[in-house]
């Protein structure tokens, strides 16, 4: 999302520069040419509480070096811890925060410490974006809802070539796909990280029981994480090992979408998810959880998707087998799924944070001259 951002004004000609923890070796995105990238390489594991603390520290003091060089207008940060050590850094520079929850608080359980904190920290920024009203509310406990706004993730309708809008061609790790018109195996994709959130291991179960009535479909998981082995030897133990494909790292998921014929979301809880949004930009049908936050935003339930409670195996199984059963629904579903690069087009969403930065900026220059 953010790489989207920093291109989206880059090409507009906004001075914009991007900064991570992170080195640039963990750079996945495509960048525009115009966007300052800078690599504090600060992250790592602390051995204590004390190693920690000196460690975020320095992070802090690294930042702020970076925000001073930078010279801008507003900050906008990403995630917990990030967003807390943004507002610590930036305050000293007198320059306005946006910082952005991501995903859904009351379900992502962060370190206490940081929880106190990031309840301490962030009154003091300009902005709290959050993508849902779910977490709006969330948010409006312990902030003036004044400076809590709700903004959804936009999405773009994928390149005829399946790239990654403004990156190069398709990834090598890509050309695996069949691009027959007729595969002799129907596919269902499923992307993100391997982790328990995401719940894969729920996925891999209504695959297994989906697949005896129907033994020529696939599972492809596009991620990387680390319950891969596990996931590994659980569609092995369930009989689906050799039904069930992980790919890893795909530089460009939307050239496995289009030669899939079913998306599915498991995920036990989410904040918006853009690989949701990006499976129905690209004309898939889809099926989702209806956790939380995210997910009933964006799926119009038996209008454009399916959505199924979470963490209910034999509900996601049910909704897979109707669809993998029946080709009219699912050309019917995927037909309007693309209706979302106008409901959430990204002129349209970009504009939103536009009129927040035109606030925040305001605002902080009102009380400088005043």
């Amino acid at each position: 999302m953010l790489s989207m951002m920093g291109n989206y004004w880059a090409a507009r000609r906004w001075p914009v520069t991007l900064v991570t923890f992170a080195p640039l070796s963990e750079d996945h995105f495509a960048l525009h040419p115009k966007v300052e990238r800078v690599a504090l390489n600060a992250t790592g594991v602390s051995r204590s509480r004390w190693a920690a603390l000196r460690h975020n520290v320095r992070r802090v003091a690294r930042l702020r070096t970076a925000i001073r060089a930078a010279r801008p207008q507003a900050v906008i940060s990403f995630g917990v811890p990030t967003t807390i050590l943004a507002v610590l850094a930036a305050r000293p520079e007198r320059v306005p925060v946006i910082v952005s929850e991501r995903t859904d608080p009351t379900r992502d359980r962060i370190p206490r410490f940081w929880a106190v904190l990031r309840r301490l920290v962030y009154p003091r920024a300009s902005a709290v974006v959050v993508q849902t009203p779910e977490v709006r509310r969330w948010a409006e406990k312990f902030l003036p809802p004044a400076i809590v706004h709700a903004i959804p993730n936009p999405v773009v309708a994928p390149p005829t070539n399946g790239a990654a809008p403004g990156a190069g061609p398709a990834a090598a790790s890509d050309a695996w796909v069949d691009e027959s018109a007729e595969r002799a195996c129907r596919q269902v994709v499923a992307v993100g990280r391997l982790d328990v959130h995401k719940a894969f291991d729920l996925l891999i179960r209504a695959f297994a029981t989906c697949r005896v009535e129907h033994p020529d479909w696939r599972l492809v998981i596009i991620g990387e994480g680390d319950q891969r082995e596990a996931l590994e030897v659980l569609a092995a133990e369930l009989g689906v090992g050799a039904a069930v494909s992980f790919l890893g790292r795909v530089a460009h998921p939307a050239s496995v979408m289009r030669q899939s014929d079913l998306f599915v979301l498991s995920s036990r809880y989410e904040g918006f998810p853009n690989v949701l949004l990006e499976a129905m930009a690209a004309g898939l049908p889809v099926i989702a959880t209806d956790c939380r936050s995210g997910p009933s935003h964006i799926v119009r339930d038996g209008v454009d998707g399916v959505l199924v409670p979470p963490e209910n195996v034999d509900a996601l199984a049910a909704a897979m087998s109707a669809l993998m059963g029946d080709r009219t629904r699912r050309e019917e579903l995927g037909a309007r799924a693309v209706d979302v690069t106008e409901r959430f087009a990204l002129d349209r969403i970009m504009g939103e944070w536009e009129r927040l930065l035109s606030r925040v900026v305001g605002a902080t220059g009102a009380r400088e001259g005043a």
